[in-house]
């Protein structure tokens, strides 16, 4: 893994963000896993200002997003369609007929987790997938226990996830306990995996997936096995690993190595 430690968390947000413009430059037709949460919406920011700015386009982008709640169809605020839509799609030149997010009101939610993995399968599947992380180092809706070459299927979710999403509902509104996800297998089959962290309570979700064994205890460790995946942490996120500035060193030390490649 590719350990980037940043300032803060605009510069993780500007970081992720280059990484998807350079992909888009050289590939225009790229498709693109993304992710819903607090964590990627800056970075979703300066793709806009990319977008508008002339520097990308996304008329060609095919999408797939890693997950969404079982039970709220696309419509519904706060439903992870609705959240791309506003955050994302309504304000890039995208076709919404490519943007794909896992049916939260799908009829016959089995058949449907099988559909999602023939479209990807179809599009030549992701090129770069964005990833968040869970306090308890879910990916997606992949929580603790999820099998490490899952596909994507129907998830229960965890108490502290249940938790942690509470403030996105009124106390008199539908939450809903199951969700459709991306398999932690379906996540490594991307060319490249970016995860994004920022703050202190990811700290110890990040030592976990950097300096831990490889366990369904923690389904971010999954990433330990994937020949391109790039943690883009805050040094918040990055405080409990065991030697920041080394990190630092071996990141400077690669850029050195890029920069004489690319001569």
């Amino acid at each position: 893994m590719q350990i980037v430690i940043l300032k803060d968390s605009a510069a993780v947000a500007e970081y992720g963000a280059n990484i998807f413009v350079k992909q888009l430059q050289k590939k225009p037709d790229s498709v693109l896993g993304l992710a819903t949460g607090s964590t990627p919406v800056s970075l979703y920011q300066r793709l806009i200002a990319a977008n508008q700015a002339g520097e990308v386009s996304f008329k060609q982008v095919t999408s797939f997003n890693l997950d969404e709640y079982l039970g709220l169809d696309g419509s519904h605020k706060q439903s992870y369609r609705y959240f791309m839509n506003q955050q994302l799609f309504d304000a890039i030149d995208i076709d919404k007929a490519n943007t794909h997010v896992p049916p939260g009101d799908a009829a016959d939610p089995i058949e449907a987790c099988e559909g999602y993995e023939q479209q990807i399968a179809a599009a030549g599947g992701i090129d770069i997938q964005l990833l968040g992380i869970g306090r308890n180092g879910h990916i997606g809706f992949n929580e603790p226990s999820s099998g490490l070459m899952s596909r994507t299927r129907v998830k229960t979710l965890t108490k502290a996830t249940i938790e942690d999403n509470a403030r996105f509902f009124a106390a008199d509104e539908f939450q809903p306990h199951l969700s459709i996800t991306m398999g932690i297998g379906t996540i490594l089959d991307a060319k490249k995996v970016v995860l994004l962290a920022t703050g202190e309570n990811k700290a110890e979700a990040i030592k976990a997936t950097v300096e831990g064994a490889l366990s369904a205890s923690c389904p971010a460790s999954a990433l330990q096995l994937h020949r391109d995946a790039v943690l883009v942490l805050d040094e918040a996120a990055a405080s409990q690993l065991s030697d920041c500035e080394f990190y630092k060193h071996i990141e400077a030390e690669n850029q050195k190595l890029r920069q004489q490649l690319a001569k």
